[in-house]
């Protein structure tokens, strides 16, 4: 393949003879269709990916009024401070800044690359061509191994249970007033200990199929709920979703009983069908992102607790007490689907308590070798 051919350039994108009623308006949606293709060559995501960067060039476009070969470096900046203003609603964080900061210097890097094309056609329309306006001096350096926000943290042992009062709670309600709401308080309530119960991330937990139960060779007990496959674990750029096997843990085993109630009595309810998927809506579909989101937000708020802690949270709360149920490192970054153990640390927050409870192990094993220096 000749540069000349390469996807998306701008010669592939823009028909010969058009005339267009807004050329500039046309020159970029061309630049847009072509990086998604570009990006859709290199096997990334259209929808966790290359749509979530799309959006954000058109933002950037119509924060500023102008076309990408108009922009200048003030123009990002002013769009970052924007974004990260006090007075918005919700404000970005340094992290999500960082992030969005790469996405537009990637689309600048792609059209004002030569091989592409775009320059040329820029220049020859309009007089002018693109160039990058992020650069080292004007980007959030990345300094720490981890910038989420502060309040975002794991559940102590208390705050779990009083979750999972909450969304006892709303199933017992529910009931009482014979409300339809009782299944969904239900599911609900299931699926959240679930999530904690194998540490699991919001879209693993969505891509749950019945067909993901996996039975442990060394936990009969557990039946068909000894592990669970997981199929939609976070992909590399570029790279299909990781896969892994998470098993049932002793101290987490009363989620068998959860689920074994969830399959056979209640899912039957919500008349799935043929649906494969474990976590089901009252439409008989697989529950959305979104909708898992709103679950845990309204028990959280049953709860009474921070508004910070997010259902990202239960997950942080998993790893941390399977450390401090004295688990090797290695198996908490495997259950957790962490290729690094430095990215399990980052997770981990461990109590006082038990922090407490190594100084007086290691005073014990230290007053024993006193008594017995042999």
């Amino acid at each position: 393949m000749q540069a000349a051919d390469l996807p998306g350039a701008a010669h592939l994108e823009l028909v010969e003879g058009v005339i267009h009623l807004d050329p500039a308006q046309a020159v970029f949606e061309a630049m847009l269709a072509g990086w998604a293709r570009q990006q859709r060559t290199r096997f990334l995501n259209d929808e966790g990916t290359i749509g979530p960067r799309m959006s954000l060039v058109r933002r950037l476009s119509e924060f500023t009024n102008t076309y990408p070969w108009q922009w200048e470096p003030s123009d990002g900046e002013d769009f970052i401070v924007h974004l990260r203003s006090t007075g918005r609603k919700r404000p970005i964080v340094m992290s999500t800044a960082r992030g969005y900061e790469l996405a537009i210097s990637l689309f600048m890097e792609y059209v004002t690359d030569r091989r592409y094309g775009w320059p040329a056609v820029c220049w020859d329309r309009f007089m002018q061509v693109p160039q990058q306006i992020f650069h080292d001096g004007n980007t959030v350096t990345h300094v720490t191994d981890f910038e989420g926000q502060p309040g975002r943290r794991p559940l102590t042992y208390d705050e779990v249970q009083a979750l999972f009062d909450a969304a006892d709670g709303r199933v017992e309600a529910a009931q009482r007033r014979g409300r339809k709401g009782g299944l969904t308080a239900l599911r609900d309530a299931a699926l959240l200990k679930t999530v904690y119960a194998y540490g699991l991330r919001r879209r693993e937990a969505r891509g749950l199929d019945l067909s993901d139960r996996r039975h442990a060779p060394k936990s009969p007990q557990y039946g068909q709920y000894g592990a669970w496959f997981i199929r939609w674990g976070k992909a590399s750029k570029g790279s299909p979703p990781k896969r892994r096997t998470v098993l049932t843990v002793p101290e987490m085993d009363w989620v068998v009983d959860v689920l074994d109630h969830w399959v056979t009595e209640v899912r039957p309810l919500f008349s799935p069908g043929s649906l494969a998927a474990l976590w089901v809506t009252e439409r008989s579909s697989r529950m959305s992102l979104r909708g898992i989101n709103t679950a845990f937000e309204q028990v959280r708020e049953a709860a009474g607790l921070p508004s910070d802690l997010d259902l990202h949270s239960l997950r942080h709360s998993y790893i941390t007490h399977l450390v401090e149920f004295d688990y090797p490192e290695r198996f908490v970054s495997e259950q957790a689907g962490h290729r690094y153990a430095s990215t399990t640390s980052i997770y981990t927050n461990v109590s006082d308590d038990y922090r407490n409870r190594l100084i007086r192990r290691s005073l014990e094993r230290r007053a024993e070798l006193w008594e017995d220096p042999k």
